[in-house]
């Protein structure tokens, strides 16, 4: 029976991981308030490794949907011969662009990883950082512009390393790791629909890095994993493939026709509702009896 409930908080965390990872309203800021509801019977450092770990189902999700724009060989027809000849150079100059973008967030993190986690992993930065980002979003949506690039192959070297620099402040938590960089794309000239497929396939090295490193970090300090952890973790990683396809097409399909002012203001009363939950267990439920 326990194990049966874990199973359940696995499916909503996998859902909920699923749909916020994708939408510029922060996992991390959705985590938090379903962790006040649904708290599993694992070891805290379980948790924190399932908590990144759990994202490998989300990026397994814009490689089944995108497979065909991000894989760089070509067919062997049997003619040609040489390895350039079987590369797709389209393709392939866009994974160096997306390198090029990956390099800030990835030196950052392995330095920083250990005291982000320690100092800012708390509800008082979430909030802050969904309140602000919601407000440059809606800030942003009422400057009038036009996009100068409507074509991942049209962005530029700087362009990505611009959206590589956006996507360093996702580090803090509660920012959004796709609303920084759809930020940062569009404020860099990118349309809505550009930024948003950029900042999927961005994705790929950033979240496989992050959840690679802190699975080896959970195995280096001697843990092991529980058939119960197993079952418990791929569970939450099916699920949130699952959701994350859904999300996907839903945000691609949104983008084309509406603009980001929604999410702004869904970000402010989040991050106004993860104040009030803080400032209710920290000053009401905790405070002494008369």
């Amino acid at each position: 029976m326990q194990l049966f409930l874990e199973i359940l908080k696995s499916i909503l965390y996998g859902v909920i991981e699923g749909i916020t990872e994708w939408l510029p309203i922060s996992s991390t800021g959705h985590m938090i308030l379903a962790e006040q509801v649904l708290q599993f019977q694992f070891s805290e450092e379980f948790m924190a490794m399932f908590r990144v770990v759990i994202q490998l189902g989300a990026i397994l999700a814009v490689v089944v949907l995108y497979f065909g724009k991000l894989w760089p060989f070509c067919a062997d027809n049997g003619r040609d011969s040489g390895v350039t000849k079987h590369l797709r150079w389209p393709v392939v100059w866009m994974w160096f662009k997306i390198i090029v973008a990956c390099l800030p967030a990835a030196v950052l993190g392995l330095l920083l990883d250990d005291w982000l986690d320690a100092h800012l992993y708390n509800s008082i930065c979430v909030a802050i950082m969904l309140i602000v980002y919601g407000v440059a979003f809606i800030l942003i949506e009422r400057r009038p512009r036009v996009p100068s690039t409507t074509k991942l192959s049209r962005i530029s070297y700087k362009q990505a390393l611009l959206v590589g620099a956006w996507q360093v402040l996702a580090m803090i938590p509660g920012t959004s790791r796709s609303g920084a960089t759809i930020l940062g794309g569009m404020l860099c000239g990118m349309s809505r629909p550009c930024a948003s497929q950029f900042t999927f396939f961005l994705a790929i090295p950033i979240m496989a890095g992050a959840s690679g490193l802190k699975l080896v970090k959970f195995l280096a300090e001697s843990n092991t994993f529980t058939a119960a952890e197993v079952t418990v973790l791929a569970v939450g990683c099916l699920v949130a493939f699952l959701v994350s396809i859904a999300a996907i097409r839903f945000l691609m399909d949104y983008v084309k026709k509406h603009t980001f002012t929604v999410f702004g203001w869904y970000r402010i009363v989040l991050g106004i509702v993860v104040l009030a939950i803080w400032a209710i267990q920290s000053f009401i439920l905790k405070a002494p009896a008369a």
